[in-house]
């Protein structure tokens, strides 16, 4: 109609129809001005009204606002220009029918902990990483988008987009903590969202193709609240952040059958994901783990051979040196190995991380610990007048609770640790996964035998499936150590990015399982730990227990000049 009012007389032809009978894809175009514009969809009328959208696109700046703020809720002045390029109005949302190329575009320091990043619409990673030093005052970005009154994510896009048909994917979990996925097609890109009923799961769908399609973006997510102003932060592009966690979840349901198998079942899922280059779709995934237990102890091991801490998180930083293991190996092997390997030599002696590799943490909730220690409904900004009954205990080492789940703090006047008191009964006391991913912002992941070889490794970024507070996690990470002093060459600290996803993992309520699972790229299948002894369920050790690693060492201390 629009089009038709500016060009009237126009002419649309079908040029192909493609699929089966079910599912048929129309292709139709219009000749405007000498060019022909191509539309799809799933029927004529759709496919004609794409093509319109591109014809429109070609001259009008802002096609289509009108319609889309009635959508939305609100009202433009009939004196409107749509073709200015300075809109006369603060909350544009078209700026163009397709999301623009943003490979180039820079990120900014935003205060803002659920998309800082004005790019949301490609796989790009040519903007990841900052200098963990850069601390410059935000950018402005585009304006936030208030909910419109009433409406929810699928009424806002059915108004867009009409007739869109949602598709049901998956089903996962217990009856009393299922997992539903939901699909949708938005202007030929697929979307999906996950929840714990199929309506949740539908509205994420909607949200995320909101988000990418029209730049809008409604966060209905508790704990995915904008940081507070203590302190600036570095923020993940947000499709990439889901695209980790996809990643890791559709492996985990590779080696699981599906979710079908009992060792599917879990509070906890963690994952490393690499990526080489600019581009998601080179991205591998490491490793995968689940777990939510320590050891009782009675069954430490002085010989390395138990897993003394099988939090997910933990448990897969263990598979990830497995990896950096053998690829450091598969240097040492051949020059031909040496181009597929993750590492090079370094100038200093030894070796270093080629440039493009970067390691990618996902967790399916806040790791145990500081990160933890705030309620997930409190308000936006901390007043003095905060009554979270944790809150004077902010910042502080924990420990975990051993044989369960939990953490308490540590006191400054505790007696040391020694082997027979722990084994006499005195409580087990292991670092809180917050406090050991504290830990490896400054010394790295690699830990210290592969120190003896590698430049210090850290994680890029560190993605939350649920329960993410941008403020609460910095705080936890490196805020709190931002102080640290004196350390020695090519140690620093390290400020990972971080970030939620846009479909918020539902929570897992009832008890943990008292088995933890794992698995590293190479592996057949996953390997299944009693959590409570640290070894596997016939009483052998695990494959990522430190009396492996040393194996694999003393191989390498072998072969390296």
């Amino acid at each position: 109609m629009q089009l038709n009012e500016i060009k009237p007389g126009l002419q649309y032809a079908l040029l192909s129809q493609t699929g089966p009978v079910h599912a048929p894809l129309f292709v139709m175009s219009v000749e405007v001005n000498g060019q022909v514009f191509e539309g799809s969809g799933p029927t004529k009328k759709k496919a004609k009204l794409h093509a319109a959208e591109k014809a429109l696109r070609s001259f009008v700046q802002f096609p289509n606002a009108s319609e889309a703020h009635l959508a939305m809720g609100r009202t433009l002045s009939a004196n409107t220009d749509f073709t200015s390029d300075q809109a006369d109005f603060p909350d544009t949302l078209f700026n163009g029918f397709e999301t623009p190329d943003r490979s180039d575009a820079p990120f900014y320091l935003g205060s803002n902990g659920d998309d800082s990043f004005s790019s949301s619409g490609d796989l790009s990673l040519a903007a990841s990483p900052a200098p963990a030093g850069l601390a410059q005052p935000p950018l402005p970005g585009p304006p936030p988008f208030p909910p419109p009154s009433g409406k929810n994510p699928v009424m806002i896009l059915n108004e867009l987009r009409p007739g869109l048909k949602y598709d049901f994917l998956s089903e996962s979990g217990e009856s009393h903590a299922k997992s539903f996925v939901m699909s949708v097609v938005v202007d030929g890109q697929f979307f999906e969202g996950s929840g714990r009923n199929k309506k949740l799961a539908k509205a994420r769908a909607a949200q995320s193709a909101l988000a990418t399609i029209f730049n809008l973006h409604l966060d209905q997510t508790p704990s995915r609240q904008p940081i507070p102003s203590e302190g600036l932060q570095l923020h993940l592009p947000q499709v990439l952040a889901d695209a980790v966690a996809r990643l890791v979840l559709d492996k985990f349901g590779d080696l699981t059958d599906n979710f079908s198998s009992p060792h599917a079942r879990r509070k906890v899922l963690a994952g490393i994901v690499m990526t080489t280059g600019t581009d998601v779709k080179d991205a591998k995934v490491i490793s995968v783990s689940t777990g939510t237990k320590c050891i009782n102890g009675e069954y430490m091991s002085d010989r390395g051979l138990a897993l003394n801490d099988c939090h997910a998180e933990i448990v897969a930083r263990r598979s990830l040196l497995r990896f950096l293991y053998t690829q450091l190996e598969l240097y040492l092997n051949s020059k031909d190995d040496q181009k597929r390997s993750i590492f090079q030599k370094s100038e200093r002696g030894g070796f270093r991380l080629k440039e493009s590799v970067q390691f990618h943490l996902y967790i399916s909730t806040s790791p145990c610990g500081d990160a933890r220690i705030f309620s997930p409904h409190e308000p936006i900004l901390e007043e003095p007048a905060d009554r979270h009954p944790n809150r004077k205990a902010r910042g502080q080492l924990r420990t975990k609770i051993e044989s369960g789940e939990g953490t308490i703090p540590v006191r400054s006047n505790a007696s040391l640790q020694t082997w027979d008191g722990v084994l006499q009964g005195e409580r087990l006391l292991t670092m809180s996964c917050s406090d050991k991913m504290a830990r490896w912002n400054v010394v790295g992941v690699q830990g210290s035998l592969l120190s003896i070889f590698v430049e210090p490794i850290y994680f890029s970024s560190i993605i939350l499936g649920s329960l993410y507070h941008g403020d609460h996690l910095s705080r936890a990470m490196y805020q709190r150590i931002a102080n640290i002093e004196d350390l020695p060459p090519l140690y620093a600290l390290n400020k990972p990015l971080l970030s939620g996803i846009s479909n918020a993992e539902a929570r897992q309520p009832g008890k943990a399982p008292n088995f933890s699972v794992n698995w590293t790229v190479g592996d057949s299948a996953i390997e299944v730990i009693n959590a409570t002894t640290g070894k596997d369920e016939l009483g052998r050790a695990s494959r990522l227990c430190s009396l492996q690693l040393v194996t694999v060492q003393d191989y390498q201390a072998q072969h390296v000049p």
